[in-house]
């Protein structure tokens, strides 16, 4: 499957990267999409990852980054919770100069349903969080995705995105959260976000829960989707996330099978 992965992020967790895929992702030319959570921030040392970044960019791997996002809430109404998650974004690019990642991607945590009669202030909460990281995303040539979740409609997204430097903040479109949790269709989150795309994660469902099932297993309509990108000129980085090593190797046959990457260079690699 050498074919496919060399058009592909994989997600893998660093913890598990370090500890049991670092020399599968160097014999197999795996591009990682790194995952950060709290337990792995509080765990693992600054030689760690720089040991890591190095071996990863010496083999001329494609990188991206995922950044922390349980109980973080840039745009929150409290300031100690927004101080709080603003921290762990900062670590993360700490961490990310020694990898040099193309993307980090961050969750902007808007939901409808729970900033109830709150938007707008979480939009200018929210502006003030992701301007502070400009500077750091600058200092390392790289670019910020905002990943879709539980938004019905790009609205807020799309009024973020607006109020940020284009060279330095994008989108990335998740669509198996689109296929959940979005009630507007595709041309329209692509119509309205297309121009600020940056990343695609893809994996798939059966349209009630997030359950990461590998591309062509569930109902996003995978072949529709990048008939749209490629009608569009839209070529952003594509990253799997499998969550499984079955589920990656079925994700890769599903991918060459619907024949969906034609159009897509192979990702470059990363002095």
């Amino acid at each position: 499957m050498q074919d496919i992965l060399k058009h592909l992020q994989v997600h893998i967790p660093f913890d598990q990267l370090l500890q049991k895929h670092l020399d599968k992702v160097l014999r197999e030319q795996i591009n990682p999409e790194i995952a950060f959570n709290s337990a792995i921030l509080d765990r693992f040392t600054d030689q760690d990852y720089a040991a890591v970044g190095k071996i990863l960019r010496e083999a001329g791997r494609s990188i991206t980054f995922h950044g922390p996002f349980m109980d973080l809430r840039p745009g929150a109404i409290d300031p100690n919770i927004r101080q709080a998650s603003l921290e762990r974004f900062r670590r993360v690019f700490e961490i990310a100069a020694g990898f040099l990642p193309r993307a980090i991607v961050f969750h902007p945590s808007y939901d409808e349903k729970y900033y109830v009669s709150s938007g707008l202030k979480w939009l200018e909460n929210s502006i003030d969080t992701w301007s502070q990281l400009i500077p750091l995303a600058q200092g390392i040539n790289t670019r910020v995705a905002l990943e879709n979740v539980y938004e019905a409609d790009p609205g807020y997204l799309e009024l973020l995105l607006d109020a940020l430097p284009r060279e330095s903040f994008g989108f990335c479109f998740d669509t198996g959260h689109f296929n959940v949790f979005a009630t507007a269709s595709l041309e329209t989150w692509i119509d309205r976000l297309g121009s600020r795309l940056i990343e695609i994660h893809l994996h798939d469902n059966q349209g009630t829960l997030d359950e990461h099932l590998p591309v062509g297993e569930g109902s996003f309509p995978f072949a529709r989707f990048f008939s749209i990108l490629r009608e569009r000129n839209l070529t952003p980085i594509l990253t799997v996330e499998a969550h499984s090593e079955k589920n990656l190797t079925k994700t890769l046959a599903n991918i060459k099978a619907l024949g969906i990457l034609e159009g897509f260079e192979p990702v470059p690699g990363r002095p």
